[in-house]
This record gives structure tokens, sequence and C-alpha cells, in this order.
């Protein structure tokens, strides 16, 4: 399992860390996934709060970290030219139209003892999750300042080297404490956010295409064929995870991509549209994400972002879906006030 000297491969982490979420996801289902997503919450806040004091002290302190951003024009909010722009624009619809679908959102505004707390918890969590993402862009930013040497990494050609930054930095120059405070705060975010995004998938899969081909299903079988699933998934996610090259963050990405390009304009269709239908939500969704894929997979130096063409492809199959003639009978249900 470990290689010589103690030390820990990274195929080695990757299998130990799916091993953990699996188990107490699939035995703990979303209570764990809550219990463990707060405490793991309040690691990262104070962890990497800490962090970040002691990289800008590295650095030479916050106001020559910003000065340095400043001066180097990381601060420069919009982009000069229209490449750029477009860059952003793609940037924004994944992360900001892409997160809405996302199932483990709505796992925890659906799990809150009523509406009220739905409502409040939603707003309080976003404008904390706003507020703190300074913070790791600071940390970051201060860290190569203080090493310049780190920037090296990125020109890698493992875009994964990139993420040796922060903990190269953390294990070469910080004390004990805080090197127990910022890889407890980064385990914790991994950790987080894997259990939420395997059981996302398995519930979604399990009660919206596999149970509608059993309506008898009892409890018991139902909670057996979760797990069955949960292990599947954890299964495929794993066998990405040791054969990708990808960032955390491209990663990440593309997850929203997915949710932008082929879940965001049904959802918003069907909540908005009384003239939706499921034939154009198919058609929305599948010729979405195919757009989004052959864009990305077969052109080059095009300016506009895959997932812009992908998400703007949804839109209008949606529409020729829904007002064509229907081949695909209709089996949703108008949620929409008359």
């Amino acid at each position: 399992m470990f290689s010589r000297g103690g030390a820990v491969s990274l195929n080695q982490a990757i299998l130990l860390g799916s091993g953990v979420v699996l188990v107490y996801t699939l035995f703990g289902g979303m209570w764990s996934v809550a219990f463990t997503d707060l405490f793991q919450t309040v690691v990262i806040l104070v962890g990497l709060t800490l962090v970040a004091w002691l990289v800008g002290d590295l650095a030479g302190g916050a106001g020559n970290v910003i000065a340095k951003a400043a001066a180097d024009g990381k601060l420069a909010f919009f982009p000069s030219d229209s490449a750029g722009w477009w860059a952003m624009a793609g940037a924004f619809f994944a992360f900001a139209f892409g997160s809405i679908p996302q199932q483990d959102v709505f796992q925890r505004m659906t799990s809150a003892k009523d509406e009220a707390t739905a409502v409040r918890g939603t707003i309080i969590g976003a404008l904390i999750y706003f507020c703190f993402a300074f913070v790791p862009i600071f940390i970051a930013y201060a860290a190569v300042v203080a090493d310049p040497g780190v920037a090296k990494l990125f020109g890698a050609e493992d875009a994964r080297e990139i993420q040796r930054v922060l903990p190269d930095l953390v294990l070469g120059k910080m004390p004990l404490w805080a090197q127990v405070m910022f890889f407890g705060a980064l385990l914790s975010a991994i950790l987080s956010t894997a259990s939420g995004a395997l059981l996302a998938p398995t519930s979604l899969f399990t009660e919206n295409v596999l149970r509608p081909f059993s309506p008898g299903m009892s409890d018991r079988t139902f909670l057996l064929s979760l797990r069955v699933i949960l292990v599947i998934f954890t299964g495929c996610a794993l066998v990405f995870a040791l054969n990708s090259t990808s960032t955390m963050y491209q990663m990440v990405q593309n997850a929203y991509n997915v949710t932008l390009a082929g879940a965001f304009v049904p959802l918003l269709a069907g909540a908005y549209w009384k003239r939706a239908t499921t034939q154009g939500a198919l058609l929305s969704s599948i010729g979405g994400v195919s757009a989004w894929l052959l864009v990305q997979n077969l052109t080059e130096g095009l300016v506009v972002p895959a997932n812009l063409i992908g998400f703007f492809a949804s839109i209008v199959l949606m529409a020729v879906g829904s007002l064509g003639p229907q081949i695909i009978r209709n089996q949703g249900q108008a949620i929409v006030r008359a």
C-alpha cells in the first residue's frame, strides 16, 4: 500500500482518500455529509485564516503582497482584450449558473428543517463562501511573493504540479502547528467536496433513473440500491482520478460546465416557462453537453469558450424541442402558477 520510507504516492493517497469518503458516506448518508461538512468548514475557515497570516508575514506583510499584486496587474478586474472578456464570461457562466443545478446545493437546501432555514442557510452560506474565497487567492499569491522560485511550477508539463505551490511552502518554511492547520484545512476541503459530489449523482440516478423502472420498490431495497450505486460511482470517479492529469480547479470547472450546458436551461424552463416539455428538456440536455464536448475536443484557437457554445445550444434546442412536434410524450408536471 505504502511506498518505501513511509512516503505516500499520489495514487496511493487517492485510493486512501476515496476509501475513507466511501465508508462514511456509504453508512452515514446525507447526515454524515452534513455533519462532516460543518466540522470541515470550521477547520477550513480557521486553518486557512492562520495560514494566510503566516504566509503574509513571510511575504513581507499583507500590504506588500497587495502592492506587489497591484504592480503586476493582478488586481485588474476587467480584461484588456476581447479574448480575455470571452474567457471571463466562460468562467463566470460556469461557476455562477452552472452551480445552480448542482445536486449538492439542493441536498443541503432540501434537508433543512423548514423553508425559512433553507433560505437563510443558502444566503448566509453564499455570502461566507464569496467573502472567504479571497483568502486562498491571497495565500497563493503571497506564496509566490515569499518564494519566487515556486512560480516555475506554473510552467510544468504536468498541470497538477501547480498544486504543490502551497504544500511545498508550508512544509519548508512553517512551524509544525501551522503545517497541521494547513493540511487539516486542505484535507477537510477535499473530503467535504468529495462526499457531496459522490452522494449527489447517486441519489439523483437512483431516484430519477432507477426507481421509475421499479415503482413498487421498498424502502429497504431503495437504500440498498443507493449504496450499490454509490460504490459504482466511487469506482468510476477513482478510475478517472487515477488516470487524469487535470488540476482540481479544472475538474471542478468541467463539472460545472456539464450542468451549465446540460441542466441549467431545462431547470429554468421547467420552472418558469409554461410551454416547456420533456422533449425540449431532453434535447437541451443532450445537445448542450454534446456541443460543449465537441467544441472543446475538436476545435482549437476558438475565441468563444466551448461551455458558452454548449449553453447557447441548450437554449436553442430547448425552444425547438418544446415548440416543435412532440414525438416524445411529455411526462413533466407544471410548477408554474397559472
